[in-house]
């Protein structure tokens, strides 16, 4: 077990030690050994990761903490850096790793082209990298909120790594600023975990559920249960990492960054940070069935409204980024009806096909020169025809096509959705079931509109040529991995050996049978999701290879409707109009109002008195002694006249 804690200290460790060489040292060593640092401690840190993964299988999983440092310790509060190795933190580490290494080696083919050094955007990728691991191996909440925070960094600073572009800025500022409304519920619900628990450590906390259940909290005169208002500040928390509806708007603009960070932020990290919250706080969220109805019509309505806006969207990226939206509503979706094992089990499949997708996409940028209109694309599978076979690979997976990873995971998603039963989870199984067809037509438009047809710039399609090796080779194993890594894990995630494989690190109440009820849906139930893929890649075909003349009808048709997906249901509009414009009035007013008329009026006619007492004060300053004596003495006859009238 010391083997084990020393390898997976290692993986977590190594991304940090790139990170600080290249990002100090950078400047000296130039961006190819800059590379060549990151990319040999991400192949160290992946190696550990796996060989302390396959090692805790054999040893059936255990629950192991490793010491680091103490960092805070006040009174009675304590929170050490330690890392937690279970089932739970060494998968999610594993897979973050190996989809980050990937990246890694793919950045040094789609950075070659850049003119600014490049030793400071791989810096980052090791960081963001750290920051993750730092989340998913914490042991207790405040270490947890150091690398939440910190993915949040970084993400600021790789979504607007080319600075030079106001977009970019823009995006990487809206990223920043929605998360931290977010954030501010989360670091509340932190609060309040410490004081209904006494401890922010989750073994203490996990102990203690069965003992605060009746605790209650009123405001307003309504009571409300403790752990009821603690797990739905943690999920706001996790709807802003995660892009749920409502606080999602930060996520399609982040496509501004480069295409690996995309890839990194939408597949393996960043946005997943909030499944894994859910899932590692399981014991609360047990105990919190009124929160949990709320994840799920969330989570249902997100993967709905997402790939409605999908199915519409111009930019190759930002397509993607909606189905990225839309998955992490099924997760959510899971989580809400306890099928939290089901839900990690998408998170880890979708990492794969999602990163092979947004590479994919990246390889299409980088061959069109940076152009990424879909509707100035076409014919590229005659140019690409590795970017294409993996395009495919990808879709068939997003789409829940068997035997791809998707199918596997989704499917559990929705059968876990009927068979829970209840109004909320049929509402879910319907929006699910919808968003199949939407995702699998959606995905077929962007096969067809760029690989397939003519394209509209014939000059940039004169030059199109596939990506060098070093980023076809990830594309490739990510293809591999978005077809068998949904066979492959299904038995241990939610199959036969799932309780000897989470071995208790996601925890379900003796009341919730949804892992034994799951895969008992019925024939028809379980065909409608396949056939509702297969319509949609049969509906886009039609569309865009059959008749291309139907989407551009229909869209003239549906003006207003077209209008609204296409706008994204108004969402940035209207936050524009209640938020963003009242603060900016609101700050013009203080600006103009407050500060040059108020304050600095205030502050000329506040130094023009000083400046007249400073005079007045002179005068009295003579330099002649009998004056001051005179003076003096008038003062203490002053004094002794108040005191003997007293």
């Amino acid at each position: 077990m010391q083997t084990d804690s020393i390898l997976f200290t290692t993986a977590v460790l190594m991304p940090l030690v790139g990170s600080v060489i290249a990002g100090l040292f950078g400047r000296l060593i130039g961006d190819i050994l800059s590379q060549v640092v990151t990319l040999l401690c991400m192949t160290v840190a992946s190696l550990c990761g796996f060989i302390a993964l396959y090692d805790a299988w054999k040893a059936g999983f255990p629950h192991l903490t490793v010491h680091l440092a103490e960092w805070l310790h006040a009174g009675g509060f304590n929170a050490a850096w330690t890392l937690r190795f279970d089932t739970l933190s060494v998968s999610m580490a594993s897979m973050v790793l190996c989809v980050s290494l990937l990246v890694h080696f793919y950045s040094v083919g789609y950075m070659s082209h850049e003119t600014m050094p490049t030793y400071r955007f791989f810096s980052y990728l090791s960081l963001f990298t750290f920051a993750m691991l730092m989340l998913a191996s914490s042991n207790n909440l405040i270490q947890l909120f150091f690398g939440w925070e910190g993915v949040g960094l970084l993400s600021y600073l790789l979504v607007g790594y080319w600075y030079d572009r106001p977009s970019a800025l823009a995006a990487a500022v809206k990223a920043f600023v929605v998360n931290r409304v977010a954030d501010l519920f989360f670091i509340v619900g932190i609060g309040l975990v410490y004081v209904l628990f006494h401890s922010v450590q989750y073994d203490t906390i996990f102990a203690a559920v069965p003992h605060v259940l009746t605790t209650s909290y009123t405001m307003c005169g309504i009571s409300f249960r403790m752990l009821e208002v603690v797990c739905f500040l943690l999920f706001v928390g996790a709807m802003g990492k995660s892009a749920q509806l409502f606080l999602h708007t930060w996520l399609p603009d982040a496509m501004e960054g480069p295409t690996p960070v995309s890839a990194l932020i939408h597949a393996a990290t960043m946005v997943t940070a909030g499944v894994f919250l859910m899932a590692r706080m399981s014991p609360l969220l047990e105990y919190a069935p009124n929160t949990r109805i709320i994840v799920l019509i969330i989570g249902a309505s997100t993967c709905f409204f997402a790939a409605s806006v999908g199915m519409v969207q111009p930019d190759i990226k930002r397509t993607i980024a909606y189905s990225t939206c839309s998955q992490l509503g099924y997760m959510f979706a899971a989580v809400g009806v306890g099928a939290y094992q089901i839900a990690m089990f998408h998170l880890t499949t979708h990492a794969f096909f999602k990163a092979l997708l947004f590479l994919s996409a990246g390889s299409v940028i980088h061959a069109m020169h940076d152009e990424q209109n879909m509707f100035r694309m076409g014919g590229l599978w005659k140019k690409m025809p590795l970017t294409y076979i993996s395009m495919w690979a990808g879709s068939l997976a997003l789409a829940g096509v068997f035997p791809f990873s998707g199918y596997w995971s989704k499917d559990a998603i929705l059968g876990a959705l009927w068979e829970s039963g209840t109004t909320w989870s049929h509402y879910g199984w319907i929006l699910g079931t919808s968003t199949a067809f939407l995702t699998a037509f959606y995905s077929w438009r962007l096969i067809f509109l760029v690989f397939h047809g003519r394209a509209a710039d014939e000059h940039a399609f004169s030059q199109a040529h596939e990506s060098p090796a070093i980023m076809t080779v990830p594309l490739l194993i990510l293809s591999l991995g978005a077809a068998v890594v949904g066979f492959l894990l299904a038995p241990f995630y939610i199959g036969k050996y799932q309780l000897a494989f989470w071995n208790g690190s996601i925890f379900n109440a003796v009341t919730d049978k949804i892992m034994e009820q799951f895969d008992h849906t019925s024939t028809l139930i379980s065909l409608l999701p396949s056939v509702a893929g297969l319509s949609g890649i049969a509906l886009a075909a039609w569309f865009y290879i059959i008749s291309p003349e139907i989407p551009k009808a229909l869209a003239k048709a549906t003006g207003p409707l077209y209008t609204f997906l296409l706008k994204k249901w108004y969402f940035d509009e209207l936050y524009d109009f209640i938020f963003v414009r009242p603060y900016a009035v609101l700050a013009r007013l203080l600006w103009k109002r407050g500060d040059d008329t108020v304050v600095k009026g205030l502050s000329v006619e506040a130094a023009r008195a000083t400046f007249l007492s400073a005079l007045g004060a002179i005068r009295l300053q003579t330099g002649s002694i009998a004056t001051y004596a005179f003076t003096i003495l008038a003062g203490l006859l002053f004094f002794l006249t108040v005191a003997l009238c007293r």
